[in-house]
């Protein structure tokens, strides 16, 4: 397979590279990035774009699948429409163009809760997108939802305190479903996904995350 990466250079989606490059299922993994990875790899192909132009480089968007991994804060981004823009407008723009390339499967690291009817920002471009994507109509479209992500080297404050929480909570039998996640779990369980799971659509639920694909 040939596969298509967007967000490779984000904490979910720098794992998710080397798990394609390792696994002999993909035999091309190209990647769209505001900068070099300085990654070096036979079945490594990196487009450096301008991401405010992606119908530019419509004839690079060729392949099988697409993973979108791509995603921010409002803190980094600095605006609801800086973040909207990353969240939404980017991703929906590639997946259109995957679309129209005849791509036929579209993997997207969305969040738990997103819904387009929420009140919350973050969770509510999170649905939109989710909803736009379903629109497209690809073969195989797979949505994961997890909650809280344990990131390599996070110097998210309100992450680790929550994951220290949550840890200590789990601990005691709580709330388990809720257990902070690695991304370089996250990435092993993304790669799996077209090659095991059927046509249509998949949502796999962050209480179904840590198990899935386990018995393959």
């Amino acid at each position: 397979m040939k596969a298509l990466i967007i967000g490779a250079t984000g904490s979910t989606g720098e794992f998710l590279v080397d798990e394609l490059l390792a696994d002999k299922d993909y035999t091309t993994i190209t990647i769209f990035v505001r900068r070099s990875t300085g990654k070096q790899n036979p079945k490594l192909v990196e487009h450096i774009i301008d991401f405010s132009n992606i119908e530019a480089y419509k004839d690079l968007i060729v392949g099988n699948v697409i993973f979108s991994c791509l995603g921010t804060t409002l803190k980094a981004a600095g605006s609801k429409e800086n973040q909207r823009k990353i969240d939404y407008e980017i991703p929906a723009a590639f997946a259109k163009l995957a679309k129209e390339n005849g791509l036929s499967s579209f993997v997207l690291l969305s969040a738990y809760g997103a819904s387009s009817q929420s009140k919350v920002f973050y969770s509510q471009i999170k649905g939109e997108l989710e909803d736009k994507i379903a629109a497209l109509d690809f073969e195989q479209y797979i949505i994961f939802k997890p909650g809280l992500l344990l990131r390599k080297d996070t110097d998210r404050l309100g992450e680790k305190i929550i994951a220290k929480l949550l840890n200590m909570i789990n601990a005691i039998g709580l709330f388990r479903k809720f257990k902070p996640l690695p991304t370089s779990i996250l990435a092993e369980k993304l790669a799996k996904a077209p090659k095991i799971l059927p046509k249509g659509t998949s949502i796999i639920q962050l209480e179904e995350i840590f198990n899935f694909g386990k018995s393959i």
